[in-house]
């Protein structure tokens, strides 16, 4: 999951502008061209400073001409979504509909923009009759548009059960098709890790899990039982099945996700150690296991249930067991808010805690924290793998999801790298043990973790 933090203003679309339904395309008022128009807003909302060049739709066009990307801006219409939803919502919604487009490196445009304009874009009050003159000028005024489908609107308690299943599925319920085409063989939907600058995503991936099983302990037992919490399509609980002879339990909230981990996990020949559960992690009190391991699902979980997600998860072990905890942070912690395009496309109701608020909180619950490691860098090369991916197989990615919401996640994943790779945003693995009357049972160096 990603915060964000990470890119907006960020736009995104396919490489080259593409057909769409016909937009209501309105002339400039008075004359003016719509560059002559929002060329003032533009330059006011972006300190003078125009990084990219913008073509807009009555071919105009205002910016340098050898910017490191073009803003195709299609329709009036995007301003006019701007102008109702000011900011990071308006825009997004431009961009999903298709009113905006980026021509070029998507990770470059949207980091030269990101340079320049202030963290939030939300037009204030101070420039609101300024932006409507604009807008005005430009042929923009008109009611308000209706959202694209693709967005997320849940309703109910925040982090009730019913809630947490639709916000899970909202995501994870993309198609499994989709997600090969994007993660590659490895099918493992979090931060790889590169231990050599020369390994492909799918060593990387493996090296990984391997990290994680060692850090658990898992190789220094006779057939550890490990919950894997938000197992995803089975990738870790594989790994430590094959590998360290576990016997494992993954659990996951999506069916697709669930049904084609037990494909894999049958084909692997793994059945008899491996079992997939569609089921909530606060539903498996009875039962005990050597280690846990929760790799890119406590995003989701949110700080108002983080003491009993802790706490639960220390319930389920035995003296000794281990939790890693592997989970995005940003300083000081976030919510993604509805009125932000990561909180209405990507991760609704998702959240992401300062590391420092994580391990105050295992601590409570009744661990030990015994080790804290970033992996920032690696996430940023990950995502510009699933980035190349999903760029290389793009026609066959709109046709297993959409154009709309193959634009989401090039827009979400673009934006995520620029997050990682300027320190907005981390990602932690935290590392707990259950005290068995003071022993640790810990090796005394990480030399044991490779």
């Amino acid at each position: 999951m990603i915060s964000e933090k990470s890119s907006i203003p960020r736009m995104g679309g396919a490489d080259q502008p593409e057909p769409q339904a016909t937009p209501s395309v309105a002339p400039p008022r008075r004359g003016a061209s719509a560059a002559a128009a929002l060329s003032p807003l533009v330059n006011s909302l972006l300190g003078g400073r125009v990084p990219v060049r913008f073509e807009l739709w009555d071919g105009s066009a205002l910016g340098p001409d050898d910017a490191v990307g073009v803003i195709h801006v299609r329709s009036s219409d995007a301003l006019r979504r701007i102008l109702w939803a000011p900011g990071e919502l308006g825009f997004s919604r431009a961009y999903v509909a298709g009113d905006i487009e980026v021509e070029g490196d998507m990770i470059s445009s949207l980091g030269s923009l990101q340079a320049v304009a202030p963290r939030d874009l939300r037009v204030g009050l101070r420039s609101l009759a300024p932006a409507f003159s604009a807008a005005y000028r430009a042929g923009a005024i008109g009611l308000p548009l209706p959202a694209p489908p693709e967005e997320s609107g849940l309703i109910g308690l925040r982090h009730s059960r019913r809630r947490d299943v639709r916000a899970v599925t909202h995501h994870y319920d993309v198609g499994n098709d989709f997600y090969e085409l994007v993660l590659g063989p490895s099918m493992t939907y979090s931060c790889a890790r590169f231990a050599d600058p020369a390994m492909s995503l799918e060593r990387a991936q493996e090296s990984k899990h391997e990290l994680i099983c060692r850090k658990l302990g898992l190789r220094e037992g006779e057939s550890p039982r490990l919950l894997d919490v938000g197992c995803g399509w089975g990738s870790m609980a594989m790994h430590a099945a094959a590998n360290c002879n576990a016997t494992v339990l993954g659990v996951t909230l999506s069916e697709p996700q669930a049904g084609y981990a037990r494909q894999r996990v049958a084909a692997a020949g793994l059945s008899d150690r491996v079992e997939i559960r569609v089921q909530d992690y606060r539903d498996l009190r009875a039962e005990r296991f050597d280690a846990i391991s929760s790799v890119g699902m406590f995003e989701h979980v949110g700080k108002v249930r983080t003491a009993q997600y802790f706490e639960t998860l220390y319930g389920l072990l035995a003296p000794g067991g281990r939790l890693l905890n592997h989970a995005i942070s940003e300083q000081g912690g976030s919510k993604l808010r509805p009125w932000s395009f990561f909180g209405r496309y990507v991760f609704p109701d998702g959240e992401l805690l300062d590391v420092g608020d994580v391990v105050l909180a295992m601590q409570r619950a009744g661990f030990e924290c015994r080790d804290v490691e970033s992996l920032r860098e690696h996430y940023a090369r990950t995502l510009r793998s699933w980035v190349a991916n999903l760029e290389a197989n793009w026609e066959a990615a709109v046709a297993a999801v959409g154009r709309a919401r193959a634009r989401i996640w090039r827009l979400y994943m673009a934006g995520s790298v620029i997050g990682f790779e300027n320190g907005g945003i981390s990602v932690f693995q935290v590392l707990g043990v259950v005290p068995d009357a003071g022993r640790s049972g810990m090796p005394p160096t990480r030399s044991a973790w490779g």
